[in-house]
Formats: C-alpha cells, structure tokens, sequence
C-alpha cells in the first residue's frame, strides 16, 4: 500500500539535513536571499534600459553586480575567518536588504538615475560578495560530515530555483504593480536569513594566541592553498572546467537566436532546460557520492558535459537542443557541488571560508576569462566552431588532470587542537618578534635513513601551509645519521597560529618521522628568534641607564 503524502515527505525529511531545525531555518533563508538576489539583477537590468538607452550603461550593471567577487573575495574569505561568521552574515544581509529598499523606494519616488542605479547595485553586489564565504562556510556548523554532501546540494537546488523563478516573479510583480514594487519584494525576501541567523548561538572562541590580521589572513589563506595538495587539486579542478564550461553560458543567446531560430523564447527554454536539469544534477549528487568517490563523481560529469555540449552544438532541432542544455545543467552542477563539497570538507575550520572565497574568486575568474575567449573565437569562427572547440579543450584538460584526483576530506584532515608539549621559554617573545626559526635535530641509524628521508619530505606540505615561510631537511656531514630539519615564520604569533592549526592527519605524518629516530635519543627542538642589531645597541643603553 502506499503511503500517504504526508508520511513520504516525512521520510524524506527524515533522511536529509533539513531534519536539522537550525539547517532548515537557515536554507529556508538562503533560498529568500538567492531569490532576492535574481530579483534584483533581473530588475536592475531593466531599469536601466528603460533609464538610458546606452548599451553600455546596461551592461555596466552586470559589471557593477560581479566585479565585487573579484575584488572582494580573498578578503572576504580572510574575513569570515577572523571575524564571527555570524556578525558577518547579519551585517553584510542588513546592508543588502537596506539598499535593495532603498532602490524600490527610490524608483517608486522618480528619484532613481543611472549613476545611483550603479552605486547601489555595487554595494549590493558587495554586500554579497563579503556574505557569500562566511554563509557558505557556516553550513559544516549546522550539518555533520556524513550530511555535508547533501547540504551542499540542496544549496545547489536553492540557487538554480532561485535563478529560474526570480526573474519570472520579478517580471510579473513589475508588470502587475510597478519596478520599485519588485525591489521592495526582493528586499522582504532577504529577511528570512537574517532571522535565521540571530538566533545563531555566539561563536566558540577561535584558535588561542594573538588573532590575525586581515592582510596576514589573505596571505595565510592563499598559502594554504598552495601547499594543500588537496585543495590545489580542487581549485584546478573548478578553473579548467569553468574555463571551458563559460562557453555554454556565453553563446546560449547566440545559440537560440542563430543556430536554432527560436528568438527570446527560445532563449527562455534553453535556460529553463538547464536550470531544471541543474536542480536535478544537485539531487543527484548525494546519493551519487554514497556509492563512489568524487573523482568519479567529477570525472563523470565532465565527460556529461562534453557529450550534452557537442548535441547542443551540432543540432539544429529546438528539441534536441533543449534535451541537450538539460544534460548540460546535470553536469553543470554535478561538477561544481561536487567539487564545493569536496572543499568544504578538505579545509579545517580555521580557514574553511578562505578556501571557499578562494573556489569563488576562481570560477568567477574563469567564467568571465572563459566567456571573453570563447565570444572571439565564435565571432571568428562560428558560435558551432567555438562550442566543438571548447568540448576538446575540455576533454585536454581533463586528461591532464587525472594527475590531480580530487577526494573528500576525512575527519583527521580538518580536526586541530592536538596536544602538543609546552615550549620552555627563558625569555618571553613579543607578537610581533621574528623571524622564528624552529630547527629539529634527528639521530638516524644507517639502515633507517632512505626511509627517514622519504618519511621527513611528507612534512613539509604540513609546515607551509599551516604557516612556514621557508623549510628544508640538511644532514650533517661531520656527525653520520644527524639530519636538520629546519623551518623559519615571520613572527612569534604566526608560531603560535602553527602550533594551533595543526591537524590529526599532520600529526599522524610527523609520527611516522619520528618512527625512525634512533631509540633511546630524543629529538632536539631549538626555537630561535631573529635579532637586529639595533637591539643591541637598545640593551646597550638601558644597561646604561640603570
């Protein structure tokens, strides 16, 4: 017998995140704030056309709505790990539901022009921008490990609903009431998040020590990525495949007006075909990555994409067409949830919203650089040429990148706060004192020091990203099976930051080093601090004085 409506959904519910009353809250109002987001591009854009009839102030507001995620997104990142996510995502939606109010009032009044048009709509933009690592971010706070991947999707299926409804509703509230009457419906939409997240709890303290600066975070953000092969694979991952998937996105215009003749409607179907075929692709995904791993997950909606793009390309029947951009919508999102789940859960919480601005900042990136190469060349080619190009290009990439799989994190990787012995400090550094050298000194028997070599290089990926300037391994030619392991951070306080960000996996790595000390010696740790001569010449006058 089957069950009743209400029992299904039920069960449903049972079994995803959104049984979790704070997750719920909080996606119910990122599904506003998507909404509203769209509303208000949609409306911008036609405003503005119906304010000047400048092209280019028209294809300003895109500008002005985007560029801040370029400008902003590194330190957005730093941000929402410095500052309590939750302050953050309060004052960053209060400023956007702000403006957006002040855009429907201003339209409403005849106040509105195209210089004040763009000014909000920067802020806004920026407003997002700054929001979008610290939202992003907090959902590990709300969900476990084991649900992450489904959280991640449903994030996927509330912004490409959103995109398909938002400029639909924005149209007909515009057309039914007036312009400045879809801003101010747009600005409601934003509220539902902000409630959410004020009865957020107060964040726990972060790591101890002296906080960072928000320069010092960009940089420590962007270190990590560098020397986390995990997330180095991730990010090349979302550049190439944006590279070559901003061709879709650039030409669909071009696609329905020339290749198949369908004219603004045709445009309108495309687009819906691909947004339902996303929503179904972040379903998908969860279950999908209960069953294989994510490079499989990936791989195989890369080779989607390839497949759905070459039918859009060489068909010429609207039918076709529309089936095709829906395998394309599949793989769209098949790649890019999979791969943000993925770096979600690659990155400890101490910089988990500078890897998620960093993925960000690199889709957008490669979207525009993407959508920019790809326009050339089917102006010079053909729209056909440039999408069959783009597909090859693809299947290049994706070739080199088998030599950059991408796995999701495990529980050791993102878990800090391992107990480390206490530093014997004789004399106590300030802050901002260094360079720090920190050098370890190993006794390794003959038999062991192929091994130890092998065993010591794994190290260093650890030491970069958690704070380390400089690292090499030296041995000591006048002592046989004495090695130097040595290592050098810009302060005291970046030190302390090391010692706290330390992961289990980490020190799971330095323990298989230390297998192979030789027994009954123990490592020596010295920890030494730069010196300036002017310091001796200041210890020099205050012995004078006293």
């Amino acid at each position: 017998m089957e069950k009743p409506l209400p029992a299904r959904l039920q069960s449903l519910l049972a079994d995803s995140p959104l049984r979790n009353a704070p997750f719920r809250h909080y996606y119910i109002g990122s599904l506003g704030v998507s909404l509203g987001y769209t509303m208000q591009a949609t409306m911008a854009a036609w405003l503005m056309a119906t304010l000047t009839p400048s092209a280019l102030m028209v294809a300003l507001v895109q500008t002005a709505s985007t560029a801040p995620a370029l400008l902003f997104g590194l330190v957005a990142g730093a941000l929402a790990d410095i500052v309590d996510r939750r302050k953050i995502m309060l004052a960053t939606h209060s400023v956007i539901l702000a403006s957006i109010a002040i855009l429907g009032l201003s339209t409403y009044a005849g106040l509105i022009g195209p210089g004040l048009l763009l000014v909000l709509t920067f802020v806004i933009g920026s407003g997002f921008s700054l929001a979008t690592p610290a939202q992003q971010a907090s959902v590990n706070e709300l969900v476990s490990r084991d649900d992450l991947p489904r959280a991640v999707a449903l994030g996927a299926v509330a912004f490409n609903t959103a995109r398909a409804i938002g400029p639909a509703l924005a149209g007909a509230v515009a057309a039914m009431l007036t312009s400045g009457s879809a801003f101010l419906v747009a600005a409601v939409c934003i509220l539902p998040l902000i409630i959410a997240v004020s009865r957020w709890p107060a964040a726990k303290p972060g790591l101890p020590g002296v906080p960072e600066t928000l320069l010092s975070g960009v940089q420590s953000g962007l270190r990590f990525a560098r020397h986390s092969p995990a997330m180095r694979a991730l990010l090349i991952r979302n550049i190439t495949f944006c590279l070559c998937g901003s061709s879709f996105w650039a030409l669909l215009p071009v696609i329905a007006r020339d290749q198949l003749g369908m004219g603004a409607g045709g445009f309108g179907l495309l687009s819906a075909s691909f947004g339902l075929g996303a929503v179904a692709g972040a379903l998908w995904i969860p279950r999908r990555l209960k069953t294989v791993s994510l490079n499989t997950v990936v791989t195989q909606g890369v080779l989607l994409w390839i497949g759905a793009t070459l039918v859009v390309a060489a068909s010429h029947i609207p039918a076709i067409a529309v089936a095709g951009a829906a395998g394309v919508g599949v793989a769209w999102v098949s790649v890019l949830a999979g791969l943000s789940a993925g770096m979600q859960s690659t990155a400890p919480a101490w910089v988990r919203a500078r890897a998620v601005a960093a993925a960000l900042v690199s889709v957008q990136a490669s979207l525009a650089l993407g959508s920019a190469l790809w326009g050339l060349m089917a102006s010079a080619a053909g729209t056909q040429i440039a999408l069959i190009a783009s597909t090859v290009v693809m299947l290049a990439m994706h070739a080199l990148n088998r030599r950059y799989p991408v796995v999701m994190g495990t529980e050791a990787q993102v878990t800090t706060g391992v107990q480390l012995p206490e530093i014997a400090i004789a004399i106590q550094p300030l802050p901002n004192d260094g360079p720090v050298l920190i050098q370890l000194e190993y006794r390794i028997d003959p038999g062991n020091e192929a091994a130890f070599i092998r065993a010591i290089h794994d190290v260093e990926p650890t030491r970069r990203r958690n704070g380390a300037a400089s690292w090499r391994v030296y041995r000591d030619v006048g002592e046989a099976g004495r090695f130097v392991e040595r290592f050098v951070i810009a302060s005291w306080a970046e030190y302390v930051r090391l010692r706290m960000r330390m992961t289990v996996a980490d020190r799971e790595i330095q323990d298989r080093v230390a297998l192979w000390q030789r027994e009954g010696v123990p490592v020596r740790v010295s920890r030494l601090i730069g010196v300036n001569p002017s310091d001796a010449l200041e210890e020099v006058d205050e012995s004078r004085l006293s």
